[in-house]
Formats: structure tokens, sequence, C-alpha cells
């Protein structure tokens, strides 16, 4: 299954070509590396001669941003209900996942055909996407991640997306331990959003591997779900790890207690130029 985020007004990729994409973000053009894009088309798009930056690697790892006319900040927006503040980062990252927007729409959508109060947990939460698609919606949400920056920046979001008093709690946390935590004070969500990186480290030194680390991880998360739970939103970016495994990780977890499914695909971006669709990345939606 392929999800294709292809409403955006603000944002496009132009081109995709060895090892590239060329995006337009509001009224600013940037060219970004991308290692899905394994082929090699010609760069017939104007824009491949006038970007406004481009972010370039270096042999020793990381990299850095040349030809830079970029302000330190501007914002794009996501139809009538999502403003966020984009950040060239130094990782290439400008702090929005646009194929993302697939699964905004889709949790705002659910939350709103559920006419009830919902809770949200989001978990290694970033810049808020998820967060602020179910807040709108009129969801309680909690929002979780280990980076203080982020947390910080999810909630520039919220204000630029007219959130501000929005039910949003906004925790800077482990995420293993802040569901250790929910665990023991008992309280339950009705929609789980989970971004999990590949690899990483916790607080205390604890090494994440998607491989390893993300099943036990979701038996864990299972456990504060609500009886009558909406939705659980997986994400992986991880190389090589195929929609069908979050697919079945999901099912094997939830299915026993709450039945469903999970429908599980690649998300992916228009590219203007070629008319291809851009993978970027797999997700999995569980439903009851």
């Amino acid at each position: 299954m392929l999800w294709i985020s292809d409403e955006w007004k603000e944002y496009e990729v132009l081109d995709a070509t060895n090892g590239e994409r060329l995006e337009r973000w509001g009224k600013y053009v940037l060219v970004r590396p991308d290692p899905q894009v394994i082929w090699n088309t010609p760069r017939t798009a104007p824009e491949w001669k006038h970007y406004d930056a481009r972010y370039v690697r270096s042999n020793t790892g990381g990299g850095h941003w040349t030809d830079h006319t970029l302000p330190d900040r501007w914002q794009i927006r996501y139809k009538d209900y999502l403003t966020f503040n984009v950040k060239p980062m130094n990782f290439k990252h400008t702090g929005v996942f646009p194929e993302q927007a697939a699964n905004w729409d889709f949790i705002r959508q659910t939350i709103l055909d559920a006419h009830r109060p919902v809770r949200v947990l989001n978990l290694f939460a970033y810049s808020g996407g998820a967060t602020l698609a179910a807040a709108s919606a009129g969801a309680e949400v909690f929002h979780v991640d280990a980076s203080k920056g982020m947390v910080a920046w999810a909630k520039e979001n919220a204000v630029a997306s007219g959130l501000t008093d929005a039910p949003i709690h906004w925790m800077v946390d482990d995420c293993g331990k802040f569901i250790q935590r929910e665990i023991r004070r008992g309280r339950r969500y009705d929609g789980i959003i989970m971004d999990p990186p590949s690899y990483g480290r916790g607080p205390s030194g604890e090494i994440w591997k998607m491989e390893t680390s993300f099943y036990p991880f979701l038996l864990e998360a299972a456990k504060v779900l609500s009886d009558n739970p909406l939705f659980v939103i997986i994400n992986s970016y991880t190389t090589g790890l195929a929609p069908s495994a979050v697919a079945y990780a999901a099912d094997s977890v939830f299915c026993p207690k709450f039945g469903g499914k999970t429908e599980a695909g690649e998300l992916g971006l228009p590219v203007r130029d070629s008319g291809l669709v851009l993978p970027c990345g797999a997700t999995g939606r569980w439903t009851p």
C-alpha cells in the first residue's frame, strides 16, 4: 500500500535524481540528499540552477549547507489546520516531514469521527505534526520526546497553528521510562503514535536498535491502550525493514485483545517533473 501526501500547497518535490531531491518549502528552494533516490535522470527543472540552499554531505560524516541564502526560520502551512516553523538543521532536516501529512489527515479524521473525548499519546514526537493534527480535532494529547529543543520547537508550531490553549501536555522524557510510569499510574490512551529511531542511546546509555528494541517496546505500549481504542500508528525509517514486518508486529500485539488489523505500506511524495512518487519510509496503522 502507498499513501501519497499530495495535498500540500506550500511544499512540493520538484525533482529527484542521483541521490538528491529538489524541494520547494514555501518560497524557498532546497536541495537535500536522499538515499532512496538511486536513479539518475536529467536535471531539467530550472530550479536546479536557482536554489536557495544545498545540503552537502562530508566524507567524515555529517555535512553542511552551502549557497545559504535562507532566513533562520520561516513558516509553511498545511491545509487550514497546521502551520510549521521551518529551520534548516545540521543533519539536513528542516523540522518537518511532509510525507507524514497522509497520517495527519488520518489521525484528525479518525478523532473527529469518534464523536467522543479522545486521549492520544505521541511518542518520539519530534516537532509535533501528529500532536497538532490530533489536538486540532479536539483530542487531549501527551507529547513525549527526549529532546528539550524539539519539544520547544513543537510548542512553537502549536502557537503558529492557533493551538496555544489546546489540551497538550509537553513531556521531555525518555519514551520507554514514560510508558512504564503510565502503566503504574493507570492512565490509558485511545490512540498511540510512535516514530522510533533506527538507532539511539537512552539517558543512561541504553542502546536502542529498531530490530531488537522495538517489539518489546510495542508490548509495553499496548498496556496503556484504553478498552475502546481508535488507532496505533507506527512509523519507521529503518532501511530494510519491510512494511509487512511492521504490520506483523502490530497485529501480534494488538489483535489478540482488540481484533482489527494493521494496514501497512509506504508513505510517498509526488515528484512534479517526473510524475514519480518518492518513497519516504514505512508506516503501519492498526485499527480495531
